[in-house]
């Protein structure tokens, strides 16, 4: 069952365990989104690169589903609202072993410091 005209596609699995660019380029995350329309996983706004909302503006995919442990929650940056959404292809979320921050041993020890003074730029 696709879900075009919302931006969902039940059938597509994430792109992995961890954000596609930051596991590229040695970098780290602090919570995981998977886009629900071709299964990219990113890191959150809340980490240092946003690559989920990145890929959400870059590829026109304005939906995303959290992609952490016990969470099943959707967001659609068109309107800015979270809502319950249908059951994505499976693994719904990270391996449960993979630490937050993550990915494991790439986060600074003073990974909270860091993120605290970017956001108060």
């Amino acid at each position: 069952m696709s879900h075009e005209r919302t931006g969902i596609d039940v059938h597509v699995p994430p792109s992995g365990d961890g954000c596609v660019e930051c596991l590229a380029t040695g970098s780290w995350w602090l919570h995981l989104r998977r886009c629900a329309q071709c299964g990219h996983v990113g890191c959150c706004d809340d980490s240092l690169n946003r690559h989920a909302s990145r890929h959400a503006h870059a590829e026109s995919h304005p939906v995303i589903q959290t992609f952490e442990p016990g969470e099943d929650w959707f967001y659609d940056y068109r309107n800015d609202e979270m809502f319950d959404g249908p059951r994505l292809a499976p693994p719904t979320h990270h391996p449960t072993s993979q630490p937050t921050p993550g990915p494991a041993g790439v986060p600074p020890r003073n990974w909270q410091r860091i993120l605290m003074s970017r956001n108060d730029d």
